[in-house]
């Protein structure tokens, strides 16, 4: 319900105000605010068919006490209740069991009693953003119902942290899950939720654990610490798991019983997977031609993630590492090749659910009115989510940059905001020259602290350009005359010198110069060319390309 609308009570210790919650609801009237002060509130509450919103006052401490009692502290059926801000503690009973109520908490604190901190009955749809849900025997239990459970922790509960149950199919995300003396998660009768972005540690038996006829996607999730298996479905379910990392269980980590139909993507043990496939992707970059500091950059930077997951493991303490970086140099040195490897390194350290990469560029993220960049890069953000956002020529978003430059200046003022609040969700690489990108990072005063590092990538050198040709000319399936090599590194000890040297784009130029310029001299032999022919690029071919 809007807060701003509706009659307004007040619950506090002043004149004028009631003196309880209860005495609020007897003369609220559908659709009313009961605001409590802050204070402590020894109350039981039973609504029916009512609708009510209750939020803590601005910046107030407000504790409804309902220990002792054997009752919850909210029960409701019917109707819609709105808590907003305020802590529970339940007795011997749940903290908040509502029935076929459109349920909202946000930024509540529950404390569990008997049964479930939370019990959610019924299909009026919730939203629980926000919340801690601490001890008691569950954590939340939501049956036949839809909604969403987001940004919410459940922690140190005897039993399971969440259930969900009788074909519900709420979508759990963001929430963290710990402690559990059972599952950290457990899906059954036929419950089908959407759960991503969560992680479940320390749980004395499964993370997740589904059963008869359970159906869920579990996607981007991690699950660590737990004394039974990672994931677990049973006979008879289904579903799919995709992205999720899976490491320090029992065995397997990811345990598909005979009789399931559950998909899972990227293999059925992502932990054991992920040294060999950091190993290949170091290997990549070290096959790269060039870059020695780029490269020594790269590998200080996963070496620093490497140790860190290992002190994780370990129990010990791991400080905050930056994901965010600039590749500052001039176009075609290798920068969206290197932000491509390091998507899939972070994704083989676990650091990123996805690693995908998404390349834009200033047209991708400036809109054409005010409030219209705030949402389109905000969207872009969202789509990269658990991968890297490479934002190429990132410099013409400043205002210094040229037209138009207040609405690229927007657009770097809502990158500041989600590179901070979404860093461990997203890692942006802003790249460009040099000298640009420096007055790209004095856009805004909080630009510069959320980049880690900035890598610079040099020019190549003749030499290297040489070996990128002869990789082109062995990528397709040519050969080049090696009397052409001095030629080719004429050439380029020329262009480097230009102010608008283009390094491996040249390189790629002039390579299609050369294959343009074979096909001619073929094409003049009036006869079809032998194999060897076709397959040959000569001295001639060589200097025709390098002299347009």
């Amino acid at each position: 319900m809007d807060l701003a609308s509706g009659r307004t009570l007040v619950v506090a210790d002043q004149p004028g105000a009631y003196p309880t919650i209860g005495d609020a609801l007897a003369d609220a009237p559908d659709g009313a605010i009961v605001t409590l002060a802050e204070g402590t509130y020894h109350e039981v509450l039973e609504l029916v068919g009512r609708r009510v919103t209750l939020p803590a006052a601005d910046g107030a401490k407000v504790l409804v006490d309902g220990r002792g009692a054997d009752r919850p502290v909210f029960a409701a059926r019917g109707g819609s209740l709105t808590l907003q801000g305020i802590e529970l503690c339940a007795g011997d009973a749940p903290a908040i069991s509502v029935h076929d109520v459109a349920f909202t908490a946000r930024d509540c604190v529950v404390s569990g009693g008997r049964g479930p901190a939370i019990d959610i009955r019924g299909m009026a749809g919730f939203e629980v953003t926000g919340c801690v849900v601490t001890t008691g025997e569950q954590g939340i239990l939501i049956e036949g119902a839809s909604g969403r459970l987001e940004n919410t922790t459940v922690e140190d509960v005897t039993g399971d942290g969440i259930i969900v149950a009788m074909a519900a199919d709420p979508v759990l995300r963001n929430c963290v899950v710990t402690g559990c003396g059972l599952r950290g998660v457990y899906v059954y009768q036929y419950g089908r939720p959407v759960i991503e972005r969560c992680e479940i540690t320390r749980t004395g038996h499964e993370g997740i654990a589904v059963a008869h006829h359970g159906t869920p996607e579990l996607r981007d999730c991690t699950v660590r610490d737990t004394r039974g298996a990672g994931i677990a479905f049973a006979a008879g379910c289904g579903g799919s798991v995709s992205a999720c990392r899976v490491e320090n269980t029992a065995e397997p980590g990811i345990a598909i019983a005979e009789g399931a139909t559950t998909t899972v993507a990227g293999g059925a043990d992502p932990a054991s997977a992920g040294g060999q496939e950091l190993d290949e992707l170091l290997a990549e970059l070290d096959a790269m031609i060039g870059l020695p500091g780029v490269k020594a950059e790269v590998r200080s930077l996963i070496d620093e993630l490497q140790v860190n997951e290992w002190r994780r493991r370990a129990g010990l303490p791991v400080g905050s590492t930056g994901h965010h970086l600039i590749f500052a140099g001039a176009p075609g040195t290798g920068k969206t090749t290197v932000a491509r490897i390091y998507g899939k390194l972070l994704k083989a350290l676990g650091v990123l659910p996805r690693g995908q990469f998404r390349e834009v560029s200033r047209r991708d993220l400036v809109g054409q009115y005010i409030g219209h960049t705030a949402e389109k890069t905000a969207v872009v953000f969202e789509e990269s989510r658990g991968g890297v956002l490479f934002i190429d020529e990132a410099y013409t978003l400043s205002r210094s940059a040229g037209s138009g430059g207040d609405f690229g200046q927007e657009a770097i003022d809502t990158l500041v905001k989600l590179m901070e609040d979404q860093r461990d969700e997203v890692a942006v690489i802003a790249a460009g020259y040099t000298g640009e990108m420096a007055d790209f990072l004095s856009a805004n005063p909080g630009l510069a602290s959320r980049f880690g590092k900035t890598i610079e990538f040099a020019n190549y050198t003749p030499d290297e350009l040489l070996g990128i040709i002869r990789r082109m000319v062995e990528a397709g399936d040519y050969e080049l005359d090696r009397a052409a090599d001095p030629v080719l590194t004429g050439f380029f000890e020329r262009m480097v010198g230009e102010e608008n040297f283009g390094n491996a784009r040249d390189a790629r130029r002039l390579f299609e110069g050369v294959r343009k310029a074979q096909s001619q001299r073929l094409r003049q032999l009036g006869r079809i060319p032998a194999v060897a022919e076709l397959r040959t690029l000569v001295v001639a071919d060589v200097e025709a390309a390098a002299a347009r």
